[in-house]
């Protein structure tokens, strides 16, 4: 197929300003567009940024915790957690546990029946990795292992469970932990738990 040029000097003047303008415009237009997606861009990794660094920011805080076990079980916790990149934490912890009993004479939980009964106390460690990330909330798998007495003999064994918490005003906490304890040479192997807490800043 041939094309035919039509010779500037056969082409109208006023038809040629307009195609000169039309021209101008047409490019200054693309090249607004393409400053605007750069400056878009810009924004959003300015605006990224110091997110990033927030999520990447290590902080410690020390956790107060307790709850309950299936069966007639009552435990408290206190330890350090130590937060790395992402959410992702270290806990180092003591476990205090009392299974509780009712009394053989009155057939009720007494004092005695509760505070004297089996219990165990326990040291710690947990890794924590971070499954879910909101602006103001987190969940963790918690894995671990524990070690201690029932003041008889040595016990000890495993942990599993599943942590959600809640950022509150200057960086405390609160927290929601579903658990699985696995004890060898325990009075009862494995225990159930629900438990919450409060984790206080550090740094």
């Amino acid at each position: 197929m041939r094309i035919f040029s039509v010779p500037t000097h056969l082409v109208p003047s006023y038809l040629q300003v307009n195609n000169k303008k039309s021209l101008m415009k047409r490019n200054t237009s693309f090249g607004w567009n393409w400053k605007g997606v750069y400056l878009l861009i810009s924004l959003f990794f300015l605006c990224s940024f110091p997110r990033a660094l927030h999520a990447q920011t290590n902080a410690n805080h020390l956790l107060a915790g307790g709850g309950i076990s299936y069966r007639n079980g009552v435990d408290a916790t206190i330890g350090f957690e130590h937060t790395t990149s992402y959410h992702n934490a270290w806990e180092y912890f003591a476990n205090g546990y009392v299974q509780y009993g009712k009394d053989a004479e009155t057939g009720t939980i007494t004092n005695r029946s509760f505070f004297h009964n089996y219990h165990t106390w326990m040291f710690g460690v947990a890794y924590k990795p971070c499954v879910i990330r909101g602006r103001n909330h987190h969940g963790n798998i918690r894995i671990g292992g524990m070690a201690g007495s029932d003041t008889e003999k040595f016990v000890g064994g495993g942990s599993v469970g599943y942590e959600h918490s809640y950022t509150l005003h200057n960086d405390w906490e609160v927290f929601f932990l579903v658990k699985e304890d696995v004890v060898a040479r325990g009075e009862d192997l494995f225990r159930t738990g629900l438990s919450v807490g409060v984790k206080i800043p550090l740094n």
